[in-house]
Parts: C-alpha cells; structure tokens; sequence
C-alpha cells in the first residue's frame, strides 16, 4: 500500500486522481485548500466504499504546506507518491493584467509544486525511492495564447523546474514527471471563464473587447473538453510506469497540437491559431476603435 498525497482534490483531476488511486487500495491524502469544498469528493467516496484522508492544504501557504505534510508522515510514514495537481487559471493582457492576479498565478502553479517537492523529498530520499507527478498543462508546452501569457509562463517554469529536479534527485531512486494535459472539465477552466474580465472591467482599457472575445473562445473549447477522468487515469499510469517520460501530454488534442507545432514558428502558429478562433468565437475585435461586439 502505497502513501499517495494529491494537492487541489475538491473537484477535476484532483478529485478524479484520489478516488483513482483509492480504488487501487493505496493510502490516499486528498489535499483541498477549504474542507468545506470537498463534499463531492466525501460522497463519491462514500458511494463506492472508498478510504481518504482529506487534509486541509495550501499550496501557497509554507505553514500549511509544513503542517500536512508533517501530519501525514508521521502517522503514515514518508509520501511514496506526491501529485501537484492544484493549480488556477486568470487571463489577462500582459501590460494591464492585476500584478496581484499574476502573483497569485505563480504562487500557486510554481511555487506551490516547489513547496510539496520540498516537503516530501527527504522522505522519499531516505527510503531511496518515490514519484513526483507535476500536474502541468499543454499551455507550457506549446506557444502562448493572447491573454494566456502569465498562465503559460507558470506552467513552462514547472517543466523547467522539473527537468532540473528530474536530474538531481534520480540518483535517490525518485522519478519526476510533468504531465500536460490539454482541455479537460476542470473547475479551473470555469473559474478561468468566470474571471476572465476581472482583471480588466468589460468595456473599459485598451485590451477589454479583445479579452472578451478571448472569453467567448475558450468557452467553446470547453465544450468539447474531455472527462477529467481520463487526465487521473494518466497520473496513475505515470506513477506506475518507470518508463514514463518525463514531458507527457494527456489528451488527444493535446497530441495534435504538439505534433502539428514540431518546425512550426511561432509566426505562422498565430495566424492559424487566430483563424480557428475566430470559426469558434466570431471576429476578433482588437484594434484601435474596437467594441465588444465584433464591430470596429
């Protein structure tokens, strides 16, 4: 029985990934930041049977981060399995965006992930042995999309920070893999889309029409986003398989994008990325004079 500690689990991935690996009989610490938000994930379980722990965790919190970690290795021994799934998603333009908003992005998608690891790597380098799964996403790995610039700079810092950690603690016996999950029915996507104009007040700056319409695009890709359960049955399979790679896209989209972007400049990805957007969300309405309408 293994000690699996999941970050971000009241809902998406996170909440797919624990019950995952409790159907497998591991010993699951299914982390959420506010308990009270986990009463989907408490019933699921109830529904098939299934033990978890449910600790209160926040990723951008090093006393949090310090305390639940603490708590689970002393009365379940060092974390064999670590998933930094917890994450958040704001769109903004890169000039008017709340730096707030952007620290929040960091503190969460790189720095959060950087705190687990932390926690749990002496333990897994004493016994010689453990899994770090990063929970990334196809937006680090590919080109950035207007208004998604802060979001992808997070996620391409977590690969980079895990190529680097993959060849340091490989001679302890620890495996690191960043997973990059292209779209999926994540409540990150909906908050995402929620939020997508609070750094910007609709109708007002230089940048608000064009961050709208960027709204509307994502919300018809989400209509077609896969079930998060197919991105949780690839963290399992990566925790598994000491033959995952350490860059793993999930998803089929997210296979179409990287293999269509291999010699690809970034020049000639963006008229076409554009092109599809305006087919799913109407003409883009940047520009000097721009309305919220598609009018110039």
């Amino acid at each position: 029985m293994r000690s699996v500690l999941v970050t971000g689990c009241s809902s998406g991935i996170g909440l797919e990934t624990a019950l995952a690996f409790a159907r497998r009989g591991d010993r699951v610490h299914a982390c959420v930041r506010d308990p009270a938000g986990a009463g989907e994930l408490r019933a699921r379980a109830r529904a098939e049977g299934l033990t978890l722990d449910v600790p209160r965790l926040d990723v951008t919190d090093d006393a949090s981060v310090h305390a639940a970690v603490t708590a689970v290795t002393e009365a379940h021994g060092p974390v064999d399995v670590l998933v930094n799934n917890a994450g958040v998603d704001h769109t903004g333009p890169v000039e008017t965006m709340p730096l707030d908003r952007a620290r929040t992005l960091m503190e969460t998608n790189l720095w959060g992930p950087l705190r687990m690891a932390r926690a749990v790597l002496p333990g897994m380098r004493a016994r010689g042995g453990g899994v770090i799964v990063n929970v990334s996403s196809l937006a680090g790995r590919t080109y950035a999309v207007p208004h998604g610039g802060f979001y992808a700079a997070s996620k391409a810092a977590l690969g980079a920070l895990s190529e680097a950690l993959y060849a340091e603690v490989q001679p302890f016996g620890v495996r690191v893999v960043c997973l990059e999950p292209g779209s999926f029915a994540t409540a990150i996507r909906r908050e995402s889309r929620a939020g997508a104009t609070a750094g910007q007040p609709a109708g007002t700056g230089p940048y608000a029409a064009d961050h709208a319409w960027l709204a509307g695009f994502l919300a018809r890709v989400a209509e077609g986003a896969a079930d998060s359960a197919e991105a949780a049955a690839a963290v399992v399979a990566a925790a598994d398989d000491p033959r995952t790679p350490l860059h793993t896209v999930v998803g089929k989209d997210a296979e179409a994008a990287v293999a269509f972007l291999a010699g690809v400049s970034y020049e000639q990805w963006l008229p076409r990325f554009l092109e599809q957007a305006e087919s799913l969300a109407g003409p883009r309405p940047a520009g000097p004079g721009a309305t919220g309408d598609g009018r110039r």
